[in-house]
């Protein structure tokens, strides 16, 4: 019997799954204030790996500092959080 037929086959793997780097709020913290937070800026932090292209910022951590945050999804709470400190969001398409 050959071997793919001998082996268990376990679970579902999604072919149209969406693979999201995560940065948390708390992290966004390292940049100035009134700067613009893009996956190039992350990535050069080192803060991101290269290998998943989506980021997604979610809500953990505090934020004292007004930025602007370019990503492709944010977390309610992370968009309140960086709301609240003056920041806005801005979802990349």
């Amino acid at each position: 019997m050959p071997l793919q037929r001998r082996l268990p086959k376990r679970g579902f793997h999604n072919p149209f799954r969406v693979a999201y780097e995560v940065v948390n709020v708390g992290q966004l913290e390292a940049f100035d204030a009134g700067v613009e937070v893009t996956p190039a800026a992350l990535q050069g932090r080192r803060l991101l790996r290269r290998g998943k292209p989506m980021l997604k910022i979610l809500g953990d951590g505090t934020l004292t500092r007004g930025l602007t945050v370019h990503a492709h999804a944010v977390s309610t709470a992370a968009r309140q959080k960086i709301e609240a400190a003056g920041g806005r969001v801005e979802i990349i398409a």
